[in-house]
């Protein structure tokens, strides 16, 4: 209920106290490249994690118990220069069930198209209304997306002002040399994912997410079998959404975060649910249709 009231507070400009949104475990690895000081590494990771969890990203109220768990995992993969390398980054983020000590994934994402500069003792700086590097907008591209997906799973589209503020960085780095930005670069890159998440086509799904942790998850604490209905709801909407948008690359982020996990729920559903679900989900996520026949099979 706090991210509802929140956002409330976003939306008509009541002031409220400032606090740091995200939790942010950073890991920086450099496994194939040599003769290269491993300390410039851990500097990097540091000033990622301060970047990522000291900066201020909203003007909500967060306590400390209520700041987003994510986690970033960068490997290094070539040192083009001096300051530039080439990376892979794989962001996660996931939020609790109500009254429980599980957390589900809500993002996770393996971004192939990472060039950055970065000098040690400089600070990553980062302006919304401009590029100022690629380190600084890639970073803040993905705290907007978690924070985004956080709200949404508490209250329906409540992610909308933060996927916004993710375009803008997109919009911003059109003119940049690095990829990951551009339409025609990638079918599943940075653009599509903020495209996505804002295209009135998959409100639906946006929906889904909403209804599967707020009216799923966070009741199955108390009432499992309806929690367990609320997120059996969701599958048919996920089969029309494949259906309607084949290629959809927000689908496939939302099944990479889920697959596991639905697999986990439907294994103690009714045997007549669990055929339903899975024959669905089969549909819904053709990618990962071998994984689906353990619900059947449990």
């Amino acid at each position: 209920m706090r991210r509802i009231f929140s956002a409330l507070l976003f939306v008509f400009g009541v002031g409220s106290i400032q606090a740091q949104e995200l939790n942010c475990t950073v890991n920086v690895i450099s496994p194939q490249v040599q003769n290269t000081e491993k300390r410039i590494f851990e500097t990097l990771q540091n000033d990622i994690r301060e970047f990522m969890s000291s900066r201020q990203w909203t003007s909500d109220i967060f306590k400390l118990e209520e700041r987003i768990d994510c986690s970033i995992l960068i490997t290094v993969t070539e040192r083009i220069s001096s300051n530039r390398f080439k990376a892979t980054m794989q962001v996660q983020s996931s939020r609790p069930a109500y009254m429980t000590s599980y957390n589900s994934t809500l993002l996770n994402v393996n971004d192939q198209d990472f060039v950055f500069e970065y000098t040690e003792n400089q600070p990553i700086q980062f302006q919304n209304n401009q590029h100022t590097s690629n380190l600084s907008s890639v970073l803040a591209f993905y705290a907007y997306m978690i924070i985004g997906l956080d709200y949404d799973s508490f209250s329906p589209q409540g992610g909308e002002p933060y996927f916004q503020l993710a375009q803008q960085i997109v919009n911003n780095a059109q003119n940049e040399p690095e990829k990951g930005w551009k339409a025609f670069e990638n079918s599943r890159n940075r653009y599509w994912l903020a495209e996505n998440m804002l295209n009135p086509r998959f409100e639906e799904l946006r929906n889904v997410v909403y209804s599967y942790h707020r009216e799923g998850l966070d009741v199955m604490q108390s009432d499992i079998q309806t929690g367990r209905k609320a997120i059996q709801d969701c599958v048919p909407k996920l089969k029309k959404l494949r259906k309607d948008q084949p290629n959809s690359y927000l689908l496939t982020v939302f099944f990479t975060a889920k697959t596991d996990e639905l697999i986990n729920i439907f294994k103690e559903a009714f045997p007549d649910v669990k055929q339903q679900v899975a024959n669905d989900l089969m549909q819904a996520d053709p990618a990962n249709a071998n994984k689906y026949q353990a619900i059947i099979k449990s």
